[in-house]
């Protein structure tokens, strides 16, 4: 019996890797954030699992009880979350139950909001003599927050950042990134992306906080700050510059006349 943390993406059910979907038709029980995730993502074993849970309304003493009968049955069970495992998935201490309980188990990486955020605008993060560096962090609230990794201290990077679970005090987050970024910094803020009612909107520091709240987006949302956002002054990458030899590509050189 194994215990598998799979990443269901940010919504999308074709954002799922294969080897999501191929783990997924193999457990016979099967947990998933229904409050994250939509139910879309376990139709396709609707017919094949003896039992699919949402576990919106569980807590984690009863998710852990649940897994517990599992394992003394010997079913496997697939525990959905959304994105990836890894970011904000509250698998951490999931884990630490099942290392505990001598319960083996198995982590499958999922899409995550910042990345599917970023391919909904056609946007690249990183952009050559701009930005190479993405910030993925929330912005502080019930979670408390060590001094060096509250917002300002980030802020002085300059980096593109992502921010989850901000968008209810996206005022607060503006008040503290305009001293670092400018007003006219742009912003994208990303609402339930690859869902079918995703939506966002784009603006800058000075005016985003009203877009949103034209917008109504009080959860689910990703907020994207950076001038890799909205420029087209950018140097081209290294990558494919005919002129820089690589282990791959030599510099072909024009043969004197």
């Amino acid at each position: 019996m194994k215990v598998y943390f799979i990443g269901a993406g940010p919504g999308d059910p074709d954002l799922m890797t294969v080897k999501a979907v191929k783990t997924l038709n193999l457990c016979p029980i099967v947990l998933y954030a229904g409050s994250l995730i939509p139910r879309e993502v376990v139709e396709g074993v609707e017919g094949s699992a003896e039992s699919i849970m949402d576990t919106a309304q569980m807590n984690l003493d009863e998710t852990t009880a649940v897994i517990e009968k599992a394992f003394k049955e010997d079913k496997n069970v697939a525990r959905l979350h959304s994105g990836d495992p890894s970011l904000y998935g509250a698998t951490g201490e999931q884990m630490r139950r099942l290392d505990q309980l001598g319960i083996e188990y198995e982590i499958i990486p999922g899409v995550s909001a910042v990345a599917a955020s970023a391919a909904m605008l056609k946007k690249e993060l990183t952009l050559s003599g701009v930005s190479q560096t993405v910030i993925m962090t929330r912005y502080e609230g019930k979670t408390p927050f060590p001094e060096r990794e509250r917002l300002p201290a980030l802020a002085q990077s300059g980096a593109t950042l992502a921010i989850h679970l901000g968008v209810t005090r996206i005022h607060k987050i503006v008040d503290e990134l305009i001293p670092y970024y400018g007003a006219d910094c742009p912003v994208a803020v990303c609402y339930r992306t690859s869902w079918p009612d995703q939506d966002y909107v784009t603006g800058t520091l000075s005016d985003i906080v009203q877009k949103v709240r034209e917008k109504k987006f009080t959860r689910t949302s990703l907020i994207l700050v950076g001038h890799v956002l909205d420029t087209e002054e950018f140097d081209e990458s290294y990558l494919y510059d005919k002129d820089q030899a690589h282990i791959y590509r030599k510099v072909k050189h024009k043969k004197k006349a």
